[in-house]
């Protein structure tokens, strides 16, 4: 094979990649892992850690392929998706379809062969949560898509406690419920600032349908809600000060953020700060996930 073939194939390889929408892959196996690293008093094997991170991350990603397979013509109608492979035209459709029957075949098979089924199933109806239920039935159906299709995105942590257990617990799914109260917020917020894309793209999101003031308010409340759900780990003793004092500080910017969006009439000041809310509420995520994370080792090692 000569050079050329070679640079071609790896940029083949390297379009095809980008279909799984990585860096959304990389916050899913991080909530994934925290839930492994939370399930118990001891580290998991790292042959279990590796082939459960494995296989959930190439199951959603073959759940993202398939997702830009329905959504080309949406896409195309988005500044913010206007680059991905099968808008730009540099995969064809076919190699897609096969590349997300692979990778979501491939997980599966990891998943259950290495893991166990429990998990297995759990990733699988993931997916078909989120390929089918969200993408292809509520996206494009009603305002309220992010509320019913959050479902979908929260399930890492119980996929990951699932891996490790067997089980699902009542802790594993406080933590479903903290990022199923996150989602809403999250989005929203991204949907007020690009709510000439959504419109363009024929998607009945929030903003849309309800107008800015509705939105702004909506946000504010699922702040107030997302704030008394992350108190629950302290509540039924799964967390203790550490995680209390992180909360305390992300939710404090979580609000001060969401009260001040709701404040503002201004669209184009109103945008900024939807903008600013938004890459907030990605840090919140993750800092939130590492505080509990570093709380419960921390109440390991001094029990």
């Amino acid at each position: 094979m000569t050079a050329l073939a070679l640079s071609r194939s790896a940029a083949q390889l390297s379009e095809l990649f980008k279909l799984g929408k990585p860096r959304v892959i990389v916050l899913i196996v991080f909530c994934a892992v925290v839930g492994m690293l939370l399930a118990g008093p001891t580290v998991p094997a790292f042959s279990l850690i590796l082939a459960a991170t494995a296989g959930i991350a190439l199951v959603a990603s073959g759940a993202a392929a398939f997702n830009c397979l329905i959504e080309v013509e949406r896409d195309s109608n988005m500044r913010r998706t206007e680059q991905r492979p099968l808008v730009k035209g540099s995969v064809r459709p076919g190699d897609a379809l096969i590349y997300a029957l692979l990778t979501t075949a491939l997980g599966l098979w990891m998943l259950g062969a290495w893991v166990n089924m429990l998990t297995m199933w759990l990733t699988l109806a993931t997916f078909f949560g989120y390929a089918v239920i969200y993408t292809r039935l509520l996206k494009g159906a009603t305002p309220q898509n992010i509320v019913i299709g959050g479902a979908s995105g929260a399930m890492p942590p119980i996929l990951g406690w699932a891996a490790v257990t067997g089980s699902v617990p009542a802790e594993a799914m406080l933590l479903f419920l903290i990022i199923y109260t996150w989602t809403p917020p999250h989005f929203w917020a991204l949907a007020i600032y690009r709510r000439a894309d959504y419109a363009k793209a024929g998607l009945p999101m929030l903003p849309i349908t309800h107008g800015l003031a509705f939105t702004r308010l909506s946000i504010l409340l699922y702040a107030a809600i997302l704030a008394a759900v992350t108190a629950l780990p302290l509540a039924i003793g799964m967390s203790g000060w550490l995680y209390g004092m992180s909360i305390a500080i992300l939710n404090t910017g979580f609000l001060s953020r969401a009260f001040k969006l709701w404040q503002e009439e201004k669209e184009v000041e109103g945008d900024l700060i939807a903008r600013e809310l938004f890459k907030y509420s990605i840090k919140y995520l993750a800092y939130l996930f590492a505080a509990l994370l570093l709380d419960h080792w921390l109440m390991v090692l001094l029990a």
